[in-house]
């Protein structure tokens, strides 16, 4: 009998874990996720970093050698977080290498407080890039306005890119143009297109989240309605933005010379809302040529109790546009809602990359007592 994840991927739907720690590497976790789940990706970002550094004891004995060599705290985040990855691409490595690079990759976040930095973020792009140093891992780049410019380079030097914190149609087209830039690049300085491989993440329940607090505060039967819409709808045309770009005549040709097409990711697919459905983000957007990335809680639903259909996303996007449309005659403003989310997304991960500092600044001083008692 076919598992809904079974059922996921065989649509097309390639399925990466929103989550790693080196407790779920150490464990046989992660490996068994692959085994039993239709796991073939991980990503990750500050918070999941801070989460796992947090609780357990599996980092304590790199802390104390960072500690001895009296590494600061942004040199021993950063050696103790890539370390995590690179160990991670080596876990996924057979499905990298069944699925010609498109799967088996492993994501991880260039700093936070770079999101306005294009010079910045490009260098430690190639930093992270360097210090991993295995062909299965994806930099993840904001895309912001300084991001549009740092995803461009990157992927024109080579380096695989996972583009986050999409929230609007406008946006997803930009990271799209910066995209096939950077591949023009790449093509003129004689890189093989084939090996670079991108992902644009469009986050879907945090646009729930805040346009059903407006909704709910307008009140009406109209309003109340059109709770719990809006996210699929938007990530339903960013789908058709991702069809009608690389069918473009600019993408076939980079697509002729060896170029992978840049494909649509689902961030931020558990639900908000207890209300609501635990699978809706997965199930209601299942469609070919997707990620869906999942914490563990929606994954386990996923595979216990989705119902998959088939493709559902290209034949709703009147339906998409209605709704979207719907919200724009109650006053809610699409532009200010993404606009707000982005400036959100960005103010969250700093807060969590600061945490994450401030607990490997207090295992160091901690390992340092340690050794000196």
């Amino acid at each position: 009998m076919t598992t809904p994840t079974e059922a996921l991927s065989q649509l097309g739907v390639s399925i990466w874990l929103d989550d790693l720690s080196r407790e779920r590497i150490a464990s046989g976790g992660l490996k068994q996720l692959i085994d039993e789940r239709n796991v073939v990706g991980v990503t990750t970002n500050p918070t999941i970093f801070a989460t796992a550094l947090a609780k357990g004891e599996a980092y304590d004995a790199q802390v104390a050698e960072l500690a001895a060599a009296g590494k600061t705290v942004t040199e021993a985040v950063f050696e103790i977080t890539t370390l995590d990855v690179a160990n991670a691409s080596d876990i996924f490595r057979p499905v990298y290498d069944a699925t010609a690079g498109q799967d088996g990759r492993v994501s991880i976040e260039v700093e936070p407080g770079l999101a306005h930095d294009a010079a910045g973020t490009i260098k430690q792009a190639h930093e992270l890039w360097a210090k991993v140093n295995k062909p299965n891992v994806m930099i993840k780049i904001p895309a912001t306005i300084a991001g549009l410019e740092a995803i461009a380079a990157a992927t024109g030097a080579g380096i695989s890119v996972n583009v986050t914190l999409i929230f609007s149609l406008e946006r997803h087209r930009a990271v799209i143009n910066a995209y096939l830039t950077g591949l023009e690049k790449a093509k003129a300085a004689g890189i093989d297109l084939s090996t670079i491989h991108s992902v644009a993440s469009f986050f879907v329940s945090r646009v729930d989240t805040e346009i059903d607090k407006r909704l709910v505060a307008i009140g009406t039967d109209d309003a109340l309605s059109l709770k719990s819409k809006a996210g699929i709808a938007n990530a339903r045309l960013a789908y058709q933005v991702y069809e009608q770009a690389f069918d473009s005549e600019r993408a076939k040709l980079l697509l002729a010379a060896g170029a992978n097409k840049q494909r649509p990711l689902w961030a931020s697919t558990g639900v908000k809302d207890p209300s609501l459905p635990d699978t809706l983000y997965v199930t209601e957007l299942a469609v070919g040529e997707t990620v869906n990335t999942m914490p563990e809680k929606t994954l386990e639903a996923t595979f216990d109790h989705g119902v998959i259909t088939g493709d559902n996303v290209t034949g709703n996007y009147d339906a998409a546009n209605i709704t979207l449309d719907a919200l724009d005659k109650l006053g809610i403003s699409y532009d200010e809602v993404t606009a707000l989310l982005e400036k959100e997304g960005v103010e969250k991960f700093i807060v969590s990359w600061n945490e994450l500092l401030d607990t490997v600044a207090a295992a160091l001083e901690a390992a340092l007592r340690g050794s000196n008692a």
